[in-house]
């Protein structure tokens, strides 16, 4: 498997996250955030391949692109699913009702919002046929966080304080499995199919045979099989680091692959931060470093800022963290 992301929107206005999550068996695509013109920086038929829309929190900067996505992705044949913190299913119930329905009964289109609350996910279900009128009230189930597990990844959010519930993402490949070329030399074995055999090994296997012998599958994998951390990504944005989100956010983030995180603020500016909600360059740079981050990314910056003095913005966050760039079509700033 590998993660690979776009940030999607320009500097100083608005922006979001696309990521990309290839197993090798399935493609799964996810967007974090939708504001205002993001996804016009896909293909269309990217945009309509959404898996997982995941809203941080439901301000018109982080929501104020969900028009062209809908309307990419309302009569899809498979559901959308759509996260967010309390309150997000009413929410964009209203915009799934903005508009006039008069097509036939018989289309697809299948939307299931699921809302993070402290200790569980809260499920509500809209369909196209009823003009998406009604919020079918699924459940919830229990979460400390995990919101999706699979054989290949797992997705987690954290609540952050924006005045308001701010999820925080943290999506992870698990550990990757690789055979050991020189332990498979030291004991004669030739490479070949059995290789997938000997890493996915079928429910209730204890044999597996290589060239008419039989070995102790269990042995072979001990043997073989060395385990090294999978690719992960961490998106965070709108709200306060304090010693409290310090305490929390760096143990959960331990060895991030790569962390986007927001710098609405330059360091100079913290008391403007403090009082909004937001992020300095310095506080980014300072939460990547802690928790042994592999890059970070800034985005998210405010509109008062030119070209120099973002550019002034990185370099200070370089001289803590040098390895915090711009998204890449940002240029250096």
């Amino acid at each position: 498997m590998s993660l690979r992301f776009q940030v999607l929107g320009a500097p100083g206005r608005d922006n979001a996250l696309f990521v990309w999550a290839d197993s090798g068996h399935a493609l799964r695509r996810f967007l974090f955030d939708c504001g205002q013109d993001c996804t016009a920086d896909l293909p269309y038929a990217e945009v309509q391949a959404v898996d997982h829309l995941c809203f941080s929190h439901l301000h018109m900067d982080h929501v104020g692109g969900f028009d062209p996505f809908f309307r990419a992705t309302f009569e899809r044949p498979e559901p959308v699913t759509a996260w967010g913190p309390p309150g997000t299913a009413r929410i964009l119930h209203h915009r799934l009702q903005g508009y006039l329905w008069n097509i036939p009964g018989d289309h697809g289109g299948t939307w299931r919002v699921r809302e993070v609350h402290p200790r569980h996910l809260h499920t509500y279900r809209f369909e196209l046929p009823e003009a998406f009128a009604v919020a079918h009230d699924e459940g919830t189930v229990p979460s400390h966080g995990l919101l999706l597990e699979t054989e290949h990844f797992t997705l987690e959010a954290m609540a952050l304080d924006h005045r308001t519930p701010s999820l925080a993402y943290l999506l992870r490949e698990r550990p990757r499995q690789n055979i050991d070329p020189q332990k498979l030399e030291a004991l004669g074995l030739p490479p070949g199919a059995w290789l997938k055999q000997l890493k996915e090994p079928a429910p209730g296997e204890h044999s597996l045979e290589v060239e008419g012998h039989a070995y102790d599958l269990a042995t072979l994998r001990a043997t073989l099989l060395t385990e090294s951390p999978g690719d992960s990504i961490a998106y965070l944005t709108d709200f306060r680091l304090d010693e409290t989100a310090l305490e929390r956010l760096i143990p959960w983030l331990r060895g991030v692959q790569t962390l986007v995180c927001e710098s609405q603020y330059r360091h100079a500016d913290l008391e403007l931060a403090h009082k909004n909600y937001h992020l300095t360059n310095v506080q980014a740079a300072t939460l990547a470093k802690e928790s042994g981050a592999g890059d970070l990314i800034l985005f998210h910056l405010s509109d008062r800022y030119g070209s120099r003095e973002r550019n002034l913005l990185l370099h200070e966050a370089q001289s803590i963290f040098p390895g915090t760039r711009f998204p890449e079509h940002w240029g250096d700033g």
